[in-house]
């Protein structure tokens, strides 16, 4: 019976010396949209800053779970002549540019194919925190600016599945591309398909 918890005791040695634990910093630049059934396709450009961390259990596999402020969103532009709304002559230009938040926490497994370069897939759920919505509009000569919250008619979850890349530049340095795909629905409305879009572009640092 000794000789078995003394191989358990080194089997448990072995697995916390090959297991590696980091810590870590992120930002990074966002190309943000929505998509779905007459979701407007405009594109805004983002940012996003966070955590993560990172545990590596065998040299090809690791999971990184991360906690990030993402600022999302998207652009909208349509153009109404007389016949879209009757009363009013000519043609209105109506813009609008969303900012739609989040608290993002993806969970990534990571595959790495090289020691230094690792393909990363996994779920995000996030937990929106702001949006609003700036509305601008010409009719004619005349222009109006509106900000418009949108917080009411937003979910407050968003589900999510990542797709993307790691290279390793040190043992701490690290650059990271990434395209997160909704899955859910933006905003509470009925008729409205409208899911997030991000692609990602970051450095970080571990420690």
């Amino acid at each position: 019976m000794k000789k078995v918890f003394v191989l358990i005791a080194a089997a448990i040695v072995c697995m916390s010396a090959s297991a590696q634990f980091q810590f870590g910093a992120k930002v990074g630049f966002d190309m943000t949209h929505f998509w779905g059934e007459d979701a407007p396709t405009g594109v805004q450009p983002n940012y996003q800053v966070g955590l993560m961390m990172e545990y590596k259990f065998t040299p090809k596999f690791a999971i990184a779970p991360e906690v990030v402020f993402a600022a999302q969103g998207g652009k909208a532009s349509e153009d109404f002549d007389d016949d879209d709304i009757p009363g009013i002559p000519g043609t209105v230009k109506a813009n609008g540019t969303f900012h739609t938040n989040y608290i993002n926490v993806p969970v990534m497994l990571k595959f790495y194919a090289t020691p230094n370069f690792s393909i990363d897939l996994g779920p995000q759920v996030g937990f929106n925190v702001y949006n609003k919505m700036t509305a601008s509009g010409k009719i004619a000569s005349i222009e109006a600016k509106e900000t418009i919250d949108l917080k009411d008619i937003t979910k407050t979850v968003d589900f999510g599945v990542g797709l993307g890349a790691t290279y390793n530049l040190t043992n701490n340095a690290f650059v990271q591309a990434r395209y997160t795909l909704g899955l859910t629905n933006v905003f509470d409305v009925n008729d409205s398909h409208e899911k997030n879009g991000n692609a990602q572009i970051a450095f970080g640092m571990k420690f």
